[in-house]
């Protein structure tokens, strides 16, 4: 009697654990393509901003390409038309005063335009290294600073001697180098 009371638990520990690996492989298996299909996870880079991202980055060596991917969709979202409550537009999300400071005309059509993305793009690339350049005597990490940079000012990194205290500027560091590791083509 005991030994089929232990053949039973030990079959029943066996189905446990068959359908608990098979549970976790297809969760897996989601997993995977729906960060594939940009459902959740850093979105993969839309084929129309390719070439233009490519060459926005190459602007700047010194802040990684998959970094700069990462930054923009962060951004936006890869929304050329993206508009925030605090008054940030276009793809690369500039304000005013420093689109107005910063923006150029990479495209040569003798605008330069915050909504265009080959503008827009460009610019944040150029942004990224005058940033890369301001922050080189500041404490910590320095791509981290650069980030910082774009997201709160110069002026903050500057002020706090790092990436600033601010919970919305820790976590926009913090997402684009964890979403620059897994950026897909």
């Amino acid at each position: 009697m005991a030994k089929s009371k232990g053949g039973r638990a030990l079959r029943s520990l066996l189905i446990a654990v068959t359908g608990l690996a098979l549970v976790t492989a297809s969760g897996w298996w989601l997993l995977n393509t729906a960060q594939q299909r940009g459902l959740i996870g850093p979105a993969p880079v839309p084929a129309h901003y390719r070439e233009l991202v490519i060459d926005a980055a190459a602007r700047c060596p010194a802040i990684p390409r998959a970094v700069f991917f990462a930054q923009m969709e962060l951004e936006s979202g890869w929304d050329p038309n993206a508009a925030s409550g605090a008054g940030a537009r276009g793809i690369a999300q500039f304000m005013p005063e420093v689109w107005q400071a910063y923006g150029i005309d990479a495209n040569k059509d003798g605008k330069t335009n915050v909504w265009d993305p080959a503008d827009a793009l460009a610019s944040a690339a150029e942004l990224n290294c005058r940033n890369r350049r301001l922050v080189k005597d500041v404490s910590g990490n320095r791509l981290e600073n650069t980030l910082a940079a774009y997201n709160a000012g110069y002026g903050a990194v500057a002020k706090y001697d790092g990436v600033p205290p601010f919970p919305e500027t820790i976590n926009y560091v913090k997402r684009i180098l964890e979403n620059a590791k897994s950026i897909t083509w």
